[in-house]
């Protein structure tokens, strides 16, 4: 099975393209572009390199979320337009999990969190393996209360994905010499990783969507929903007063 990967749902751009249960390209890219800008190209300059076209492409796959709400719609619509396009189906990956993958051999938790802003994170718990095992669903959250809860697991932790970075001050002060975090390399979110599971889940054809039916993965409202909800509260309660 030949399979195209594409991540846009946090800062770097990537592609990612597995032929025969093996990675062959794997394509990353920050910068200052817009994900809309760069990950079309990124997919033509990916296929030109391992030799190949859409049409060889078994499997399309996006990281449907969490992260970023217009990252995640662009990837997600990228593979529903490619995966119409070359009547194949197409597979959504979890951004939580397909951090947790890039960890192998880590005897504790595994700790992914993406910064939602606001001291809030999109975090998850697993045990390091292939796919991770999950302990904890995919939640948004005060950072301190995400950290209660590793806490209250009591083994050592290893963090990684953009949020560790950003709040890695706090994590060591709560958490002591309990906090690990993942080396550069391993730290952010990778299509290849994303690839890897999309393979895993696609041995059950029940994770397989096509181009209508692939979701994104939203924890939350995005937050021009959630001002306009909070709005609209606002003046009932006025009205009501």
């Amino acid at each position: 099975m030949n399979i195209l990967m594409i991540d846009t749902s946090g800062p770097a751009c990537s592609v990612a393209v597995m032929k025969d249960g093996q990675i062959i390209c794997e394509l990353q890219l920050t910068s200052g572009k817009t994900h809309s800008q760069r990950v079309m190209p990124m997919v033509d300059q990916a296929l030109t390199m391992c030799e190949m076209t859409v049409a060889d492409i078994d499997l399309f796959g996006a990281v449907a979320g969490p992260g970023s709400f217009t990252g995640v719609r662009i990837g997600v619509s990228s593979v529903k337009a490619l995966a119409h396009a070359a009547g194949e189906p197409c597979i959504g990956v979890d951004a939580l999990e397909a951090l947790a993958a890039n960890v192998s051999g880590f005897d504790g938790l595994v700790c992914p969190i993406l910064d939602a802003r606001a001291q809030q994170v999109y975090g998850a718990m697993f045990e390091s393996g292939m796919p991770p095992v999950r302990i904890m669903d995919d939640e948004a959250e005060k950072l301190t209360v995400y950290l209660e809860r590793v806490k209250a697991d009591g083994r050592d932790a290893l963090f990684l994905g953009d949020g560790a970075a950003a709040f890695e001050t706090v994590i060591r002060e709560q958490l002591g010499d309990k906090a690990h975090f993942a080396p550069a390399h391993h730290a952010g979110l990778r299509a290849a990783s994303a690839c890897a599971l999309a393979a895993e889940y696609a041995k059950d054809e029940a994770n397989l969507k096509d181009c209508m039916t692939l979701l994104p993965l939203y924890l939350r409202a995005p937050q021009a929903e959630r001002e306009r909800a909070a709005k609209l509260a606002a003046q009932k309660e006025n009205a009501n007063g």
